[in-house]
Formats: C-alpha cells, structure tokens, sequence
C-alpha cells in the first residue's frame, strides 16, 4: 500500500503559460479540504527580507472546483480565501503576475522563468505539515523546448534540471527552494562533502572555472568553520542561481540554495588578474548567503521557529543573524585564500567608515534597528541616514569588537568563532526536529557558554545603545592600526548626498546639522546652479576643493516647480575614511592573536 509521502493530498502544478504577458497558472488539488470550508492563502512576505510584500496583489484570477463542478471563494482578507465547503477533492487553479525582476518575488517572460515559492504557491491551512508534490511544466511551443529546471528542490520523477515532478515534505521546505527555469549556462564543484551547482541566467561571458574554483575555496571553508570534524555541509546538495543583469545587485538565502542578483561585469572574465572590487563584492555576497544556510535558515531566532508568514516576525537580534554574517562573509573570504590581507583590511575600513559617515547611528541602537528593520529600514527616504544604524554593517562591526574583546580577555584561547559553533550545536544541527530557536535576549548566555566570559555589559552597550565602538584599540591589540581622515583631501563639505538628474543635482539626503540642512535645503532640492555657474557633480566638487570651512556658496535649486535660493556656508570635512595599517612593530601576542583571527600565518 503507497504511503502517504508516495501519494502526497496536497499537490500543484505550474507552467508559464503565457509567457509574453508574464503569467504563471497555478493548480493546487487538495485531497482532502477542511470539510467546514478550506482556507488557502499566500504569504505576506518571504524569509530573510523584512518586509510585508503582499505577494497575492499579482493573482490576477482565481477559481474553485470539486468533482468537476465550480466551488465558490470567498475573499477573507488581502491574501487569504475560503472555499465553500466540499466534499469532494478540492482543486484552485489561479494565474500570477510576475514581473519582479529581484530575489524575492518572481519574474517571467520568454527568455526565462524564476520564482519563490511564496510568491506563487497557496498554503493549505490546517495542512502545513502535509507532504507536497509539484509538477514544473515546460511552456507551450518550440521556441521553450532548451529550457531547463534549476532547482535544489528534491526530484520526484522528473530528470535532473528537467521538469516534471519534484517534491517537498512540507509547506516550510515547499516555499525554500526557488527555481529557474530557462536556458542557463551550469557549472558544478565539490566542497563540504556535497556537489554544489551554479546556474547563471542572462547574457555573460563569464568565466565559470574560475567562479567555480573560488566558490569551492568559500563553501570548504565555511564548512570547516562550523563542522570542523565531520567537514560536512547540512544540505545534500547546494545551488548558486545567479541572474546576470546590466545593472543590479542582491541576494536571498535559502537551506539549500541561493538566488543572486548581479551585474553581469561583476561576474569574472577569461583572463582576469587578482580580484577586482566589483569580482570581490559578488563573492562577497555568495558567502554571505552561504553563511546563512547555518546562520539564520538553521540557527534561528526563537519568533522564526516557525516563521509566521501572515505578519511581521519581530525580533531585536537581527544584528546577530544579519550582522555576524555581514562580519563573517567578506572575513571568510581572507580565510579561504580568495582575497589577500590587504584587500580584506580595505573592506573592513570601508564597512567602518559607512557606519561613521551615518547620523543615524547617533540615534538608533542595533537592537531597535533590528525590531525596526520591517517599517524603517526597508522603507527608507531621504531622511534615513539621519535617522537609522544599519543593523548589518553596525552588526558587523559589534562582531568585531565581540570577536577582538573574546580573543584578547582569554589570551587567544576562545573567539566568536566558538560562540557560533556553540550555536550551531545546540540551535542549529538539528533545525528540522527541535524548532527552539534562540530566544529574545539570550545571546550574552551563549557567550559565556562558549567562552566562559561574562561580556553583558559590554553587549548590551554596543547593541542597546548609540555610542561608537572602541575599534582603535581593539584593533590595535591585534596589531592594526586605524587611521581616520576626512574622505576628501581638503576642502570644505555641503553635508549632503548628490544624485546627477537632468538638468542638474538632486539631494538624495540632506545630513542632519550639515551646511545644506542649515541653509535651508532640504531631500529632493534639484540644484541648477551655484555662484551663477550650471552645475554637475564634477564643477561642484571643483567648487569645493577651492573652498575651506567657514566659506560659502550661493546655491539655486528647484524645489517641486518653485525656484530658491540658499546660501550655505561650508564646512570642513570630517575624519571619515578609514585606513587600517598591519602594525609590524606590534609585540608577539598581538601578532599570534592578529593571525589566529585573520587566519594568516603569524599574524601575516
């Protein structure tokens, strides 16, 4: 007798059925509906982007049967509907708009298909934990029949990067693997025990032996990192989906997978010498994700163990889930031997500059820009830098100063390192059968587990208040110096972000306190002109190098359709750029400790 995984009741197709007009059809057969009247709905957001989405705005139609006769819905809210009670199997099929060309959502048209699975897949209440079968469908018509199927969702009958059927054991595993359908260039490399694939989609010349040959050196080493005995990672297989695009940038964890959004120079090229910061912001980007597949899709805060996915999710730790990766993605790239020392100081200095040049970290903790990030931080305005901390680059920098204050209280004996295996043992090996995830305010407990260090104080200060770090001397117990200075070389500052707009400068932001906000001029201002001259960034910045602190200029600008003008009186920049130095002249200790962290031999 078949058991109930063999014949799942709950089962979906989709095929893109027109691809020209972006629309997926979706059929949902639900065996056996909730007699009362069963309840399907769509996800409000998607895991790992803090945002309500509203995925079900792109059902464009919708519809009911049972035993061949129609069933009627009835629409309970902005994403969730009723069917009338059935007796009989009950079947939804519905069409899905989808022109969202990013990670999260899902894009068609009749050079590829890609999708999330919150985006297209209805969720049976009442059956979350029934197994799932999906069938993937080829379009209709000749010019479809190279497509092919990328996706690390487990096959059920249908030919590797085929269609046809494939399967999942739960709604949760259901929506995790998203896919790409189309005709992509692939690549495969072993690490971690696993075969991990990379399936590129969009016009490239990418050179996929040496992104293969870097990825292998990033996911070994992670591996390693959380499994040092086993040296196993925790899925079967791993998948990079990657959409090489003109212009763009972005990535979403999954447990098996990663969808990447890049530009398509980005990408490494046939010759290519060293790593080139747009090659090494990409590679930055894959190890996050793939620091997620410990650090957030299996160690989990306690109010995503499960996810809700009608509302938001609140929790004050995203600077430990978020934050700790953004430390640990570029940090395993200088481990696994993909960048040099230099290149990693260069980036570290870049991430504590950018939290230095924002206002907003004077006012916001990382805990509240965490609890805040599903209304401010993926809602952001002009106003944003003078009102928020970024809880991955803050984050990143309370790793650092939590792993440098670990390494120099015990005389180099224990890291963060420690804490996030420790982590990973008790929250994260076993995600799939113990859902405890770690609870609100219980990070400090996981510290002096790991390391036997008793460091409260010193965490609820740096992720409860507003203060800076202590970076400098931190660092320099670790043999680097940090040198600060103004991120101009002389000169005087107009406090403001600029964007180049037809017909002249936009201010993007106009910094808290700063000579524009002062003089009046305010996110959105067009500037025409300054001293009577037509301006571009270049003659602006020319204006400026000229000037000192306490010097003026005369400024035009458009606000809305109405002309004014401000006299704003400049000032110096400030020490904002940051350069860290390998100290030479630093003792023994500082050195051990300095490669011990880096993972360079001799602090080197």
């Amino acid at each position: 007798m078949p058991s109930a995984k063999s014949t799942p009741a709950i089962r979906y197709r989709i095929v893109p059925i027109e691809p020209q007009a972006h629309l997926f059809e979706v059929t949902l057969r639900i065996a056996a509906p909730d007699p009362a009247g069963q309840v399907v709905s769509l996800p409000a957001w998607i895991p790992g982007s803090y945002l309500i989405r509203d995925f079900a705005r792109h059902v464009v139609a919708i519809a009911a049967s049972g035993n061949g006769r129609h069933v009627a819905l009835e629409k309970l809210d902005k994403h969730t509907w009723r069917a009338a009670p059935c007796r009989h199997a009950l079947e939804v099929r519905y069409r899905v708009y989808a022109w969202d060309l990013s990670v999260r959502g899902a894009h068609l048209d009749n050079t590829h298909g890609f999708f999330n699975g919150t985006s297209v897949f209805l969720r049976v209440h009442g059956q979350d934990d029934q197994p799932c079968r999906v069938r993937i469908s080829r379009p209709a018509g000749v010019r479809y029949r190279g497509w092919r199927v990328a996706t690390s969702l487990p096959g059920a009958g249908a030919p590797e990067f085929g269609f046809g059927d494939y399967q999942a054991q739960d709604y949760d595993e259901l929506i995790d693997h998203p896919v790409e359908m189309g005709d992509f260039t692939l690549s495969s490399f072993d690490a971690g025990g696993i075969r991990h694939d990379i399936a590129v989609t969009g016009r490239h010349d990418a050179d996929l032996k040496r992104l293969g040959a870097d990825l292998r050196a990033i996911c070994a080493t992670q591996t390693r990192f959380f499994e040092p005995r086993s040296r196993h990672a925790p899925m079967s297989r791993y998948l990079f989906l990657v959409t090489a695009v003109g212009e763009g940038y972005g990535g979403l964890e999954h447990r098996a997978s990663t969808a990447l959004l890049c530009a398509r120079n980005d990408l490494p090229h046939a010759g290519m010498k060293g790593v080139p910061a747009s090659y090494r912001k990409l590679l930055g980007l894959a190890s996050h994700e793939y620091f997620h597949s410990w650090n957030v899709k299996r160690i989990k805060p306690q109010v995503f163990a499960p996810y809700d996915l009608d509302k938001e999710n609140y929790t004050r730790m995203l600077w430990v889930f978020e934050g700790f990766t953004s430390y640990y993605d570029d940090l395993m790239l200088l481990r696994s031997g993909v960048i040099a020392l230099e290149d990693y100081l260069s980036v570290l200095g870049e991430t504590i500059g950018n939290v230095l040049r924002a206002p907003g970290r004077k006012l916001q903790s990382v805990a509240e820009s965490s609890f805040d990030a599903w209304s401010r931080y993926y809602r952001q305005d002009e106003n944003s830098p003078n009102a928020i901390v970024s809880y991955y680059t803050k984050g990143a920098l309370v790793a650092l100063a939590l792993d440098l204050t670990i390494r120099q209280r015990s005389a180099g004996k224990h890291s963060l390192d420690d804490v996030m295996r420790g982590n990973w043992r008790r929250y994260g090996r076993d995600f799939a059968r113990d859902l405890a995830g770690l609870e609100e305010g219980g990070f400090p407990a996981e510290v002096a587990a790991a390391t036997g260090l008793d460091l409260r104080r010193q965490i609820r200060a740096w992720t409860e208040g507003t203060g800076d770090l202590p970076l400098a001397r931190l660092l320099a117990g670790a043999g680097v110096k940090l040198a600060l200075s103004s991120a101009t070389k002389g000169g005087a500052r107009l406090g403001a972000r600029l964007v180049s707009r037809p017909g002249g400068l936009e201010i993007a932001t106009a910094y808290s306190a700063g000579p524009a906000e002062s003089a009046g001029l305010a996110g959105g201002d067009l500037i025409i002109a300054a001293n009577g001259l037509r301006l571009d960034l270049t003659t602006l910045q020319t204006m400026l190098d000229r000037r000192r602190d306490g010097e003026s200029l005369r400024l035009h600008a458009f606000r809305r359709d109405e002309l004014i003008e401000a006299e704003v009186v400049l000032a110096a920049p400030p020490p904002s750029e940051v350069k860290l130095i390998v100290d030479d002249r630093a003792g023994a200790p500082a050195k051990r400790l300095r490669g011990s962290w880096l993972g360079t031999p001799r602090g080197k």
